[in-house]
């Protein structure tokens, strides 16, 4: 959601990426003709303040600058003026943050829209592969698919007037393949009548997957949080541990496999605050069978590079690239 009836800023802008956990905000210069430039990057813990317009106006206080425009990419879709978002600590109304950070305009994109229009500024040395060719050039449409609080994607386009299409794919229904997974999906519809991608594929899924795990093995949970988790599967010290980070990484592998099919996708970006975190069994091999485990396809997806983006600031980035783009086509 814009603001109506005012140009876009030609001056430095507020850019913000806002996930259920952290909220990254940092300075934008939009110089014509190159990518948008990052300084000033401050993290906040959504928590730890009532709304976004405090984190907002709290930026605009240490930053130094007379800043009145901001662009946030937020996990979530606008129903009208409101924010409709499971993961974050507070309601977002466009209007009232507005006008509590002072704002002249303000704009609301979704976090995964976000990324995507960042993708064609991600450098080469931030790319992993997990499948196919790892020096093959960016192929469009791209998918973008991220784990991190909750589960995003989007489809990137070349370019056009609408080069990304947001979706809210993570709350589709939960798709189970091998015996496992449909244990612990007829499991976990005990608890919820609708099972959706999040509740597994995500970090607060994680913390769903262990648990239904240990369970199934007959074994009482050791850890009650996602670090403590991760941070013992990477030490070795509990197998359970272990297959809860395989069976995610598969898991993930299977759901990528079944968009790219779905939109077409001849290049695969996955990004989120989890993949980097659990690089070693994204990397181990179950990631990428899951993913061409798919018929007939399978060859077809073989020739779908698959990334791992190492780079933190593309919610922030892609805003930017958002607004610049916004304001190309005014002054057109």
């Amino acid at each position: 959601m814009v603001t109506p009836g005012l140009p876009p800023q030609s001056g430095p802008i507020i850019v913000a990426d806002v996930g259920g956990t952290f909220a990254r905000v940092a300075l934008a210069q939009l110089p014509p003709g190159q990518p948008p430039q990052l300084t000033g990057l401050r993290r906040y813990e959504c928590a730890s303040y009532p709304s976004l317009a405090a984190i907002l106006a709290d930026f605009i206080a240490v930053s130094g600058h007379a800043l009145d425009t901001a662009v946030v990419a937020i996990a979530g879709l606008l129903e009208g003026d409101h924010l409709v978002n499971t993961n974050l600590p507070w309601a977002v109304s466009v209007q009232a943050t507005q006008a509590q950070a002072r704002l002249r305009s303000l704009a609301l994109i979704n976090d995964f829209e976000a990324v995507a229009y960042a993708i064609p500024h991600v450098q080469a040395d931030t790319l992993a592969a997990l499948n196919g060719d790892p020096d093959a050039l960016p192929s469009w449409p791209a998918l973008v698919l991220g784990p991190g609080t909750g589960l995003g994607a989007a489809l990137r386009f070349q370019g056009g007037e609408q080069p990304v299409l947001a979706s809210e794919a993570g709350h589709a229904a939960l798709t189970a393949v091998t015996a496992l997974e449909m244990d612990i999906l007829a499991r976990m519809q005990q608890r919820w009548e609708h099972v959706d991608q999040e509740r597994i594929l995500s970090g607060s899924g994680l913390m769903n997957l262990y648990p239904c795990l240990c369970d199934i093995r007959g074994a009482s949970p050791r850890w009650q949080s996602t670090e403590a988790l991760i941070a013992a599967a990477h030490a070795g010290e509990d197998p359970l541990a272990v297959e809860t980070l395989e069976v995610f990484s598969a898991w993930l592998g299977s759901l990528a496999g079944d968009l790219a099919i779905t939109f077409g996708a001849r290049s695969v970006y996955l990004v989120g605050g989890i993949p980097p975190r659990i690089a070693h069994f994204l990397h181990a091999g179950g990631f990428r069978a899951r993913f061409l485990a798919k018929g007939v396809m399978g060859r077809v997806l073989a020739q779908v590079p698959v990334w791992r983006v190492e780079h933190g600031e593309l919610g922030m980035l892609g805003a930017a690239v958002w607004q610049a783009a916004r304001r190309d086509r005014a002054a057109a």
